[in-house]
């Protein structure tokens, strides 16, 4: 949320220190991130400890549970809540809740470039967080992947609404004259995720704890030079290809040629990655961007500054290099796999 939300200060503070017995000097709305569900503060108690906190509406409780179970199981690489006074990993807020977390000084994988020894680092992690055995009491309380057609409707609805409704919004204006000019090469993307979600369904997979959003500005460098893997508000039971489509799949910039790849496949360690899967994530998580976007700048006219940063995010998924392209590069080397 890169706007600060409408709630006074004195509030937060207030239910800071009733919940965590936190006496707060300083807090300053850090205007970070896509997510309009979730805004994020610096917090300074008077004895000079800092504490990142975050404002999350629609909360489960895996974004908690999870970073848990992982920090309890050895990875050190996670930022697991601080606990309120009776003992919960939350509080109760309004129409939010508070989670609070020891504050990390360091720089996300869009600010800094990561190391050789970072990227090892990474693939390790995630090798001990896919293999990880997840307790059935747990396990029952993260979804599962069904390769839902949820958002490949949700972007048919947005092509359908721009032909058919007249916007004054000057962001939406521009969404939906692009999105025009674009319409042959979304239903592209969506065929070809359609296509591939079907014949994942019919298979056999092995679901693995899932990340689902390790894109460089969920990847956190302190400036100790440590790594931590933060945001963990979507875990899924899924393939593994569903974190491992972000390893050079062009949602950032940290993975600039195959060589960094293959360093992060060195922590990760040998594994056969399977085309087909993929192919659809990395449709898939393009098609979810771009209905997230369109709901953001067609359906309301809300988000201040964050209308016209989301239009910049929609817009750069067509660029040369970008998502869709190596998308299309994925399901070629898959179709090409079958001959």
């Amino acid at each position: 949320m890169l706007e600060k939300p409408d709630i006074p200060d004195e509030l937060i503070i207030s239910r800071l220190q009733t919940e965590y017995g936190l006496h707060v000097a300083e807090l300053t709305f850090l205007p970070i991130g896509a997510d309009l569900r979730t805004a994020v503060y610096r917090v300074v108690a008077d004895d000079g400890t800092a504490c990142f906190l975050k404002l999350r509406r629609n909360f489960k409780e895996i974004v908690v549970r999870v970073p848990i179970f992982l920090r309890d199981n050895g990875i050190q690489e996670i930022i697991v809540p601080l606990e309120t006074k009776s003992k919960q990993y939350w509080a109760d807020f309004g129409d939010y809740k508070l989670i609070l977390y020891p504050f990390i000084e360091g720089k996300d994988g869009f600010d800094i470039e990561l190391s050789d020894i970072h990227r090892r680092t990474l693939g390790t992690a995630f090798k001990r967080i896919h293999t990880a055995q997840v307790p059935p009491e747990l396990k029952i309380l993260i979804p599962k992947e069904t390769f839902s057609l949820g958002w490949r409707e949700d972007m048919k609805s947005y092509q359908a609404k721009v032909e058919s409704e007249t916007f004054t919004d000057p962001t939406a204006v521009k969404l939906a004259e692009f999105i025009k000019s674009k319409q042959s090469e979304i239903t592209r993307l969506i065929e070809r995720a359609e296509q591939l979600a079907s014949e994942l369904q019919s298979k056999s997979l092995e679901l693995v704890l899932c990340h689902t959003d390790i894109h460089g500005g969920n990847i956190l460098i302190s400036d100790n030079g440590e790594l931590y893997i933060v945001d963990w508000d979507d875990p899924i039971l899924a393939p593994k290809e569903r974190d491992l489509m972000f390893i050079g799949g062009g949602i950032d910039e940290i993975w600039k040629s195959k060589r960094e790849e293959a360093v992060f496949y060195e922590g990760y360690g040998k594994t056969e990655v399977n085309l087909s899967a993929l192919a659809y994530y990395r449709y898939e998580r393009v098609i979810e961007d771009l209905a997230v976007i369109c709901e953001q700048l067609l359906s309301t006219d809300e988000g201040g500054a964050d209308r016209e940063q989301g239009y910049r995010w929609f817009t750069n998924n067509f660029e040369p290099g970008s998502t869709i392209e190596i998308a299309e590069k994925t399901y070629n080397l898959f179709s090409n796999s079958r001959l």
